[in-house]
């Protein structure tokens, strides 16, 4: 599972990354594609429930700090993220209108947008700092190690078997 949310979360931050600049994209590409960040983010939320269930859980209890730091680092970003995508829909100049909705530009919605999306940008790198080891171990085990040997070691049991990055879960049992 570590290559498909390694992927996912690849996916994720690049999408998340073009969704956050409209002027880059037009308005009508940024909306689409926060709507597909948005599903995908529900995926990787899905991948990973069991450990927010059991980081919950256990939030107020003897939980090793890192974890309950992650585990409030990802709910706030969770929160400005779906307030992004809500106001986003509200604002809609593209997808709502296909459906014949109309709204109103000039509400309240628009600054809640913008505020939104600079803290999701906020929560994104300050997960992405306490995720950092993970991210350059399976950096290491998918593509900097096959690239070294060639591309053939990736299908390998040896190194399917080989180093195992940290994984969050593994935090909930510390105290």
């Amino acid at each position: 599972m570590t290559l498909k949310n390694f992927l996912l979360d690849l996916l994720i931050f690049i999408a998340a990354l073009i969704a956050f600049e409209p002027r880059l994209t037009g308005i009508p590409v940024h909306e689409w594609l926060s709507l597909a960040l948005g599903i995908t983010l529900t995926v990787h939320l899905l991948w990973h429930w069991d450990w927010m269930l059991n980081v919950g859980k256990r939030y107020f209890k003897r939980l090793f700090h890192i974890s309950r730091l992650k585990f409030f680092v990802d709910l706030l970003f969770l929160v400005a993220f779906i307030t992004v995508l809500l106001s986003g829909l509200l604002i809609s100049r593209s997808i709502l209108p296909l459906f014949g909705i109309q709204t109103e530009h000039r509400s309240i919605w628009r600054p809640l947008h913008s505020l939104s999306a600079d803290l999701s940008l906020l929560f994104l790198a300050i997960h992405l700092g306490l995720n950092w080891d993970w991210i350059v171990c399976t950096l290491k085990r998918y593509l900097w190690t096959p690239l070294r040997r060639g591309f053939s070691s990736l299908l390998t049991p040896s190194n399917i078997e080989g180093e195992l990055c940290p994984q969050p879960v593994e935090e909930t049992n510390r105290r």
